[in-house]
């Protein structure tokens, strides 16, 4: 039987020749995930399942980022109840803040724990963002994740899939995050539920890793199980920089079966914008252009990265933040920081008007270092915009690409790159 790549990936975690969409499967874990919310809920569940210790202490890997470095007293004893079961347990992927911190889906592809092939589960809903890596990975709630850690194995239901053919190149300014942004405006946050997003075609070859880590990350947004890129010679050479294990390979077959195939002209593409309060909520940019801000900020799980930052920083060269307007600039993981920091960037940043902050999650979900308050706008490099996602339930966030969120920093208001 024809299958997709993720059909495949799962099959051969449950010690299957082949698998079928709808069918519920017991499959086994490469890697299971958690962050400083979720986690400490697992951790309460964990003894429930009459196991003293996890699965594979190799295999468990434990993220403080939402609400790290600590940013009130409740924070702090979430993120020390996982630094006590981190070090009960002997995890050996637990990443304090300092030399090893950073945003969760960042920081464990830059530390090559995920590869292509893996099953990846994690406590959070972003966790698809391996998907970038040729890797099956998906969000689970934190009792999964309690299972997870005990059993090493857990139940899914096999998704179907919609093919996402790209073609074309990108121009100029138009990145990952105006791709995704333009498929979930087709198909809406609910176009795609429980079905695999299988991006493929010519177009992917011109997408760099960081612009499909965007996507993928964002395909829970389609509400999606997940979201897969094929593994060509740009994530081999990703996986090998970064010390992951060797690939395992699956490609979808041609005649899988999909409910339905989206072809997407990269080079058609213009600089994109969500509005509030949905990521399917999206306008072209120039329609929206000199809409007043008050806020930007440019990071996040989604496009935090370096690759990211240097696209706004060719934003703001040579300018400055609009005054009245606030911008914070928040580096994905430490490692990111210190390489923004040697090639100028953050001096750039800072030049600028721009704040700079340690690698946290921090205004993304509402947690701290950017809140709004009642009526204020801010363009944002994250993944969602629900209503007070970023603070009172009377501001607004709007989604876009790191050029974007730069060049509005600039104008004072929504605006082009160029």
């Amino acid at each position: 039987m024809a299958q997709t790549m993720t059909q495949k990936i799962l099959a051969a975690h449950a010690g299957k020749e082949e698998v079928r969409a709808g069918e519920l499967i017991l499959a086994k874990l490469d890697l299971v995930l958690g962050n400083d919310i979720t986690t400490p809920v697992a951790i309460g569940e964990f003894p429930k399942f009459g196991r003293a210790h996890v699965f594979d202490r190799t295999k468990i890997a434990l993220v403080p980022d939402h609400f790290a470095p600590n940013k009130d007293i409740k924070a702090a004893t979430q993120c020390a109840a996982m630094r006590a079961f981190a070090r009960e347990q002997g995890i050996v992927h637990y990443f304090e803040v300092g030399h090893d911190c950073g945003i969760e889906h960042a920081l464990l592809p830059e530390k090559g724990l995920v590869t292509a092939g893996d099953l990846v589960i994690g406590a959070d809903s972003h966790t698809c963002t391996y998907g970038a890596l040729g890797a099956f990975a998906t969000g689970v709630g934190s009792t999964d994740m309690a299972a997870g850690m005990s059993a090493g194995e857990t139940w899914f239901k096999v998704p179907g899939a919609i093919r996402v053919v790209l073609t074309g190149r990108p121009r100029r300014w138009v990145g990952g995050k105006d791709v995704i942004l333009h498929l979930i405006g087709l198909i809406g946050v609910d176009g795609a539920r429980y079905q695999s997003l299988e991006f493929t075609g010519p177009g992917v070859a011109a997408l760099a890793m960081d612009d499909r880590f965007t996507i993928a990350n964002m395909a829970i947004e389609a509400g999606a199980k997940n979201g897969i890129f094929p593994v060509d010679e740009t994530c081999r050479a990703y996986l090998a920089a970064h010390g992951a294990q060797a690939p395992k390979v699956f490609a979808a077959d041609p005649d899988a079966d999909c409910a339905r195939t989206i072809e997407i002209d990269l080079g058609a593409l213009e600089p994109l914008v969500a509005f509030p309060h949905l990521p399917s909520n999206v306008r072209p940019v120039r329609d929206a252009a000199g809409l007043p801000i008050d806020q930007v900020v440019i990071g996040s799980c989604t496009n935090g990265r370096l690759g990211d930052l240097r696209l706004a920083a060719a934003a703001l060269r040579g300018r400055t933040v609009a005054p009245g307007v606030r911008c914070i600039v928040i580096p994905a993981t430490q490692k990111i920081w210190l390489a923004a920091l040697e090639e100028g960037l953050l001096a750039q940043f800072a030049a600028a008007g721009c704040v700079v902050s340690p690698p946290t999650c921090g205004p993304c979900l509402g947690g701290y270092m950017g809140i709004l308050a009642a009526g204020e706008r801010c363009v944002a490099t994250t993944n969602r915009n629900f209503v007070g996602r970023m603070g009172h339930v009377e501001s607004e966030v709007y989604l876009a690409s790191p050029a974007v969120a730069a060049a509005s920093a600039v104008a004072g208001a929504l605006a082009l790159p160029e």
